[in-house]
């Protein structure tokens, strides 16, 4: 097979034996395979893939069609369209995936879609509804509303009946922002905007201490992005006085109870609104695999709505 490969730093496209599913594992025809930033800190030597996965091709979330199954593996069938997040080897034309991290694609999904659907929204879903706690009539501020955990959030917590607020660095994504139901504002003075009762944070540490000004009582800072820096100084006072919790996360070193655990929950709480057409994917931009570096360069240049996503 065929797949973007990590040599020196870069991102070539390179040949590697076929996998072969294993016990309750399923071997998937890639379609589709979005990226992300840790693809980035992996190209990089950064992140490197957890014990099991492939280490020099990356990828954390594919979509396509079972084109076989391992001993033991009967949730799905040949032929059936999947998604899921994996440890890394996504970007290829074959994957092995266990049958308990798959997800069924909505019809509502076309492939580009679903390739950048897993990562994402599990991640969104994951970090505000699950950690966070976030419900109905509560206030959801989202740093980096235009990327692809943003726009997945704002749509997550829209569909959940919250308020979303979403800063945007670039004016030009705003109303595109502002289209998926949330209030798009610059990422200067949001403090002013608050309070809220969950923070996303996917820029990292220079806004710590605002994100604790702009917090309501009982309020909850979820930490799933630190590019901007991982560093702070924060007033504990402050958190200590609005009873406020700070807490971070990842998601691709978890075991495969807990990736399994994330899946069933987007296939309850998530994927109904994807079939009726409340919940869509962005997609900035689509890659053939042989143009790999090319996605790479996209990703890495910002300025986008949504999802990059290689087409094995």
């Amino acid at each position: 097979m065929r797949a973007a490969t990590i040599r020196d730093g870069e991102i070539v496209v390179a040949e590697h034996p076929d996998p072969v599913p294993g016990a309750g594992e399923v071997l998937v025809r890639v379609r589709a395979a979005g990226l992300n930033g840790a693809d980035m800190l992996q190209r990089r030597g950064r992140y490197p893939a957890p014990p099991g996965s492939p280490q020099e091709i990356p990828g954390l979330e594919l979509a396509g069609e079972v084109a076989a199954l391992g001993p033991g593996a009967t949730r799905f069938a040949l032929g059936d369209r999947v998604m899921a997040i994996v440890g890394g080897g996504g970007q290829a034309e074959l994957a092995v995936v266990h049958e308990r991290q798959l997800m069924a694609v909505p019809d509502a999904l076309d492939w580009p879609a679903a390739g950048g659907f897993p990562e994402v929204f599990t991640t969104a879903h994951d970090a505000i509804v699950t950690q966070a706690g976030l419900v109905a009539g509560e206030r959801l501020l989202v740093h980096g509303g235009a990327g692809g955990v943003g726009t997945a959030a704002i749509q997550i917590a829209r569909a959940a009946g919250a308020s979303v607020t979403a800063t945007v660095r670039d004016p030009a994504m705003r109303e595109r922002v502002g289209a998926l139901g949330a209030t798009a504002i610059a990422p200067d003075g949001f403090e002013q905007e608050g309070p809220f009762d969950v923070i996303l944070e996917l820029v990292g540490a220079p806004n710590l201490g605002a994100n604790v000004d702009a917090l309501a009582t009982g309020g909850r800072i979820a930490v799933i992005g630190i590019g901007a820096g991982a560093k702070a100084e924060l007033n504990l006072a402050k958190l200590m006085a609005k009873r406020g919790r700070i807490h971070g996360s990842t998601l691709r070193a978890r075991p495969l109870e807990e990736k399994a655990a994330t899946a069933r929950a987007l296939e309850r709480q998530v994927l109904p609104a994807v079939e009726r057409g409340a919940i869509a994917v962005p997609v900035a931009a689509t890659y053939p695999l042989f143009e790999a570096a090319s996605a790479y360069d996209r990703f890495a240049a910002g300025a986008k709505f949504g999802k990059v996503v290689l087409l094995p």
